[in-house]
């Protein structure tokens, strides 16, 4: 994805310029738009906190957001991602995919209630449903070990992709207002929460409170599950129709993850998980 990279204005020390009669008011000092390094980031929460107020994000959000530091790790992940490079044999290999079609076929097994329940609600399949809480999470196995927010925020800075996460900062901070997070949560190197990895803006659009508890909560595997096969639904998933590809839901697994390999690995396993 293409990010727009934003530069301060430059200014011209040894122009000439008009005397003025009074004294020279200096304006506003302006937080820059996005840096490459943790330097001005402190300046930007500021600027991003009154953004956010303007947005709809209560004191409870905004304070988390004052409250989160800049992320090393989630640089560093973000620097060097390897997967998109695999070839499909690879990928699966490294993924465990033996593994995860076996365990996705007994949890599909000894809950059979919840997945016939989310497939006739949603229309989408256990096997798509397990292959990715497999993949990504192991079965919710390990599901992040890193600050939601400062994670998310670090991101909105970096000038890499600003313009995409900046939207899904919003979302965490008002996820943080109601209560489905705080300001503590921790999740992915990315800030994905949860058994299926949700970028927090997804999580605010798509999530489902799945067992009626009253709360969305992703780190619970009814809520987790319910809201992966809305936000597929939502994105197109056309019930009864096939996942593989040419076929055409395949087009809605695009949705999930923007790798090829990731793609066809949730497919094929997908496949062999619903036997």
């Amino acid at each position: 994805m293409l990010t727009k990279l934003l530069a301060a204005p430059l200014l011209c020390l040894f122009c000439a310029a008009p005397v003025l009669a009074g004294p020279v008011l200096a304006g506003p000092v302006l937080a820059a738009p996005c840096g490459d390094t943790a330097s001005g980031f402190e300046d930007w929460k500021a600027a991003i906190a009154n953004e956010a107020k303007a947005e709809g994000v209560g004191e409870k959000g905004r304070a988390a957001l004052m409250g989160a530091s800049y992320s090393k790790a989630t640089i560093s992940a973000d620097r060097n991602q390897k997967s998109f490079k695999y070839s499909l044999e690879k990928f699966l290999s490294v993924r465990g995919a033996d593994t995860i079609i076996a365990q996705g076929r007994a949890r599909k097994a000894k809950n059979a209630d919840l997945y016939a329940g989310l497939e006739a609600q949603y229309g989408v399949p256990a096997g798509v449903l397990l292959a990715i809480h497999g993949m990504e999470t192991g079965f919710g196995g390990f599901m992040g070990d890193t600050n939601v927010v400062s994670a998310i925020a670090t991101l909105a800075w970096d000038c890499r992709r600003s313009d995409f996460f900046r939207p899904h900062l919003i979302g965490a901070l008002k996820l943080v207002d109601q209560g489905a997070i705080s300001a503590k949560t921790v999740g992915a190197k990315h800030g994905e929460l949860g058994h299926t990895q949700f970028l927090p803006g997804n999580a605010l659009k798509y999530g489902v409170d799945g067992n009626g508890d009253g709360r969305l909560d992703l780190a619970n595997t009814t809520d987790a599950m319910a809201s992966t096969a809305n936000y597929l639904r939502q994105k197109g998933w056309k019930p009864g129709k096939g996942y593989q590809e040419g076929e055409p839901n395949f087009a809605v697994i695009k949705e999930w993850n923007a790798a090829k390999v990731y793609q066809q690995a949730i497919a094929l396993m997908g496949k062999k998980i619903d036997g």
